[in-house]
């Protein structure tokens, strides 16, 4: 299930056999593959999918990813992907990322990733709409 709060959006995932790498546990690449998909479910959950981002003229796009590993997870895993916008510059906005594996409540990865908002047109970073901003509540005067 996935959960919308002014807190943050929850978004499941179980670890695939695919996702395993050489050394039996998921593959440091698939957790920032998770880090986004959560993003962008979230940003779905909330009204603003690839179209309405494409009516808007720019989309969200990763400027950095900045991730602590800090525990295994394996095939069978089921992980809760927490994320939540922590504030927004002009034409930029933060997001934090933490993922929780379901059976026992251990935090294996936090993330922070920061998102430029860029025109389609241009590919050149372009301020964010009032209207973005306000779908997210949860950065608005909470901070981190």
């Amino acid at each position: 299930m996935t959960t919308v709060s002014s807190e943050e959006y929850v978004f499941p995932v179980v670890a695939a056999v695919d996702d395993i790498d050489e050394l039996g546990h998921v593959s440091n690449v698939v957790y920032v593959r998770w880090v986004q998909d959560a993003a962008k479910a979230h940003s779905e959950a909330v009204g603003w999918d690839r179209a309405a981002y494409l009516r808007a003229g720019a989309v969200f796009v990763v400027r950095r990813h900045e991730i602590d590993y800090l525990a295994s997870v394996f095939e069978g895993d089921r992980i809760e992907v927490r994320t939540h916008v922590t504030k927004f510059g002009a034409a930029t906005c933060e997001r934090k990322t933490r993922l929780v594996r379901a059976g026992d409540g251990v935090e294996v990865v936090r993330a922070v990733t920061s998102w430029a908002f860029v025109a389609t047109a241009t590919q050149r970073p372009t301020r964010i709409p009032q209207e973005i901003r306000d779908a997210f509540p949860a950065a608005l005067g909470r901070g981190a």
